[in-house]
């Protein structure tokens, strides 16, 4: 599926950087908090967009909501005072309105509002006219064409200005994250529309600040445009998502250990090695594929037989055992459980379509 947008190249706009950064406050709590945030975030000179929220939609009421729109005119200050463009998230039209009259630099649309198309479309239609760039975060369920309808809606009203933020998305799991990664959802966007610049939000992704390198170097390798980053002048005291932000010496300390690697090698060398395994793997994949489907010619015929003889469909006894057996496996080859454990429900459910089309022809 490609994107319905208009656009030939959504992020010329964006500061010539690798990787762009965008740091600041989770919260604008005050003047001076954002002030004397921005002062010491300047001064590793890796900071392209200083970010801070002035409305924060929260889980429960009697939360800390934000400053509201007296925070725009100290976050627009800060950013003049380092010579740095300002963003903030704006959630319907009275928002776009205040930030319009505060000159606000950047707006972004957040995981929350992404999941609603009216709210989005509000934002858009506050929007139309306007020559601003906005940026949307991934909607907080892993649903890849709520993420893309808000790009195709801000498009459609002339916003050409376009970037997406990869923050995570809710899961039941059990996980070290705060917002499981799922990167093959943003990997699948980068397909969809390369000229569409995808930025990584670490903080978000791992709720805890010491995980923050980890999503922010995997974010890098999987070449992403930049990194959203929450910085406050003293997290322990902030107001919202304190453990999720760094200090501003933090964030130039985990800047400067990150690996930027090169998209391309001119190497003739490299290039012939490495069409030479990838050819390997183009073989391995027709092979899979093929047992794949011999794997389904089986199943059919038991799909068959239980039919013949009035046996529903789902074995657990034989699925347990499948599991036990092929994480065994998966496991003396170097395979991980997670992986082996994934692969191996979509088989499971490939198969209970087959039978059921089978049994209930």
């Amino acid at each position: 599926m490609k994107l319905n947008l208009n656009i030939e190249k959504a992020g010329n706009w964006l500061p010539k950087k690798s990787p762009i950064v965008i740091s600041g406050p989770c919260s604008v709590e005050s003047e001076e908090q954002v002030l004397q945030t921005a002062s010491e975030i300047s001064k590793s000179q890796n900071v392209s967009i200083l970010r801070g929220g002035i409305w924060k939609p929260r889980t429960r009421p009697n939360s800390f909501e934000g400053v509201g729109e007296k925070g725009l005119a100290w976050l627009k200050q800060a950013g003049n005072s380092i010579g740095l463009p300002v963003a903030t998230e704006v959630a319907n039209a009275e928002h776009v309105e205040a930030c319009l009259k505060n000159d606000i630099d950047i707006l972004w649309i957040g995981a929350r509002t992404t999941v609603n198309p009216f709210s989005v479309q509000e934002i858009a239609d506050a929007l139309k006219g306007v020559d601003i760039p906005v940026f949307v975060k991934n909607p907080i369920s892993p649903d890849i064409n709520l993420w893309v309808g808000a790009l195709e809606r801000l498009n459609a009203v002339g916003i050409n200005k376009l970037a997406a933020i990869h923050r995570g998305f809710a899961s039941f799991d059990k996980s070290s994250y705060r917002n499981a990664p799922m990167w093959e959802i943003p990997i699948e966007l980068k397909l969809m529309c390369p000229e569409i610049p995808i930025f990584c939000d670490p903080s978000h992704i791992a709720g805890d600040k010491e995980l923050i390198p980890y999503v922010a170097q995997k974010a890098m390798d999987l070449d992403m445009e930049g990194l959203m980053i929450e910085s406050h002048i003293n997290p322990l005291v902030a107001k919202s998502d304190a453990r999720q932000q760094v200090t501003p010496f933090e964030l130039t300390s985990l800047l400067s250990e990150l690996t930027i690697r090169e998209k391309h090698s001119e190497s003739e060398e490299f290039i012939n090695k490495l069409e030479q395994l990838r050819s390997v793997i183009d073989d391995l994949d027709e092979e899979l594929i093929n047992k794949f489907s011999s794997r389904m010619a089986i199943i059919q015929k038991i799909g068959e037989y239980k039919q013949e003889n009035n046996v529903t469909i789902l074995q657990l006894e034989r699925w347990a055992q499948i599991l036990k057996n092929r994480s065994f496996l998966a496991d003396k080859v170097g395979l991980s459980d997670q992986f082996i454990k994934k692969m191996l429900e979509l088989v499971h459910q490939e198969s209970i379509r087959v039978q059921t089309q089978v049994m209930n022809k």
